[in-house]
């Protein structure tokens, strides 16, 4: 069994003004985005331009915050946004959904599209693999707040988080940032990394996310006020990732049949 750290969610205390661990992990994914995004718009084959990654990022960073916020009240939290429909507004409150925030992004592609000219699956395409670096981040920031634990295990591993009780857990939030962070960012970078079909990205991203999604929901705990949905083991993010998998199975078929001869450009 290994020992919490038992980090203090406060990183920077100035009186009134107090910094969160997890508001700082979105930066680092926003930034560590931004950046992957200009050394990949700087190859000269690229299509994009350096300075139009600054205006991509802060499209998704709204689509992040605003999407995942609803994601959370409409997935996880319906019940009390019925009765308190300010909820919504209270960010600070905590509660942000990854489902909730694709949607949010997707949407805010979709604009960055039109105001660029370039089609959806363009944007998607380029975008992919650079957004992992927030979810990795953001799955960093569960585990410093000692949030979103696992199952109780007897694996070598295991962890007593604080308000869990005395029983060592799976560190789920450190497997979601292995997986949807580090693995899935070498994956996409890897198979971006030579011309593709235009989809083919983006089906990868939700297939490859889906699946990883799917897998850790096995040994993490559900919402409490949700709980299993069916069978004492399917899950809400479960539930959420089948859409993904099926759509990005959907994209790769049709991206190869495709015989438009449309790439992506390479990193």
């Amino acid at each position: 069994m290994l020992t919490y750290p038992e980090f203090n969610p406060v990183a920077l205390d100035l009186g009134p003004l107090k910094v969160h661990w997890y508001g700082i992990m979105y930066l680092i994914g926003f930034v560590g985005g931004w950046w992957l995004g200009k050394m990949r718009a700087k190859k000269p084959d690229s299509g994009w331009h350096p300075d139009e990654i600054g205006d991509m990022v802060f499209y998704i960073a709204l689509g992040v915050v605003f999407g995942g916020r609803l994601g959370y009240v409409l997935f996880y939290g319906f019940n009390n946004f019925i009765h308190d429909p300010l909820s919504l507004l209270r960010i600070w409150e905590g509660g942000m959904a990854f489902h909730g925030g694709l949607l949010g992004v997707l949407v805010a592609m979709w604009l960055y599209g039109r105001k660029t000219g370039r089609s959806f699956f363009q944007v998607t395409d380029f975008m992919a693999p650079l957004v992992t670096v927030g979810l990795g981040a953001g799955r960093l920031g569960n585990f410093i707040n000692a949030e979103l634990w696992g199952k109780v295990t007897d694996v070598p591993w295991g962890m007593v988080f604080p308000a869990a009780g005395d029983l060592p857990r799976h560190p789920s939030m450190l497997y979601q940032a292995a997986l949807e962070g580090v693995l899935l960012f070498l994956i996409l970078w890897w198979f971006s990394a030579k011309p593709r079909p235009v989809r083919a990205v983006s089906g990868l991203f939700l297939l490859c996310y889906g699946l990883f999604r799917f897998a850790v929901e096995f040994v993490r705990v559900p919402d409490s006020h949700i709980g299993y949905l069916a069978f004492d083991w399917l899950t809400m993010g479960q539930l959420l990732s089948v859409p993904m998998i099926f759509f990005g199975v959907l994209l790769l078929f049709l991206a190869y049949r495709s015989n438009s001869g449309s790439v992506i450009q390479k990193t």
